[in-house]
């Protein structure tokens, strides 16, 4: 059974950019470490402000010792599905960066991270994999686990896996794994500045 995808775009674009989307249905196939590492390739070129390339993941393999402790750091609702991806990551970014010979605080390190999570789910499904990021995840206790740097900020969790296939899927499952649609571009893109606000 074919799988059908609800997602119309407005405009020609790639593909690639309605194909991305964050299912909670997975094989439970270990991911490669090789496949990885592609994946991280595609992040490493991901732009940012004086170059200064903030983003640092940390990561677990389904089936090796680190696994467990990236799992249970997940809030339950999350673990649910988590626990049948090939993969756990951690995505954090440098509040800092070097100017010159200065180190300075950095004013785009979430924006810039966030560029890198863009290209890393891109590449993903390129490859034949969904990456899911989340920050349903214990913000307390991840940093200390995780042995963050004092000047680091945790900007999600991110699971990757093999999807599970349309036709495997049951009814329920089908409903709910859906890929959800977005807003119109009207509602996000003005010409010449904001509307006015109310009252003006």
């Amino acid at each position: 059974m074919t799988e059908p995808n609800p997602r119309q775009p407005d405009h020609d674009i790639d593909p690639l950019f309605v194909e991305r989307w964050s299912p909670r249905t997975f094989t439970g196939e270990p991911l490669a470490a090789a496949e990885l590492l592609r994946m991280f390739e595609a992040a490493r070129w991901s732009p940012s402000s004086y170059n200064s390339q903030p983003w640092r993941f940390v990561y677990a393999l389904r089936d090796t010792p680190d696994w467990q402790t990236f799992f249970d750091l997940l809030v339950p609702g999350n673990q649910k599905w988590v626990q049948d991806t090939g993969a756990i990551l951690f995505l954090a970014s440098n509040k800092n960066m070097k100017v010159g010979d200065e180190i300075k605080p950095s004013y785009s390190h979430s924006f810039d991270a966030g560029a890198a999570w863009q290209s890393l789910a891109l590449q993903a499904i390129r490859q034949g994999w969904h990456a899911h990021a989340m920050v349903g995840f214990d913000h307390e206790r991840a940093p200390e686990v995780l042995r963050l740097p004092a000047d680091h900020r945790i900007e999600a969790a991110i699971a990757i896996g093999r999807k599970t296939p349309h036709d495997r899927l049951t009814e329920e499952q089908r409903e709910r794994a859906k890929p959800n649609g977005r807003r119109p571009i009207t509602d996000f893109a003005f010409r010449g500045g904001f509307p006015p606000r109310e009252g003006e």
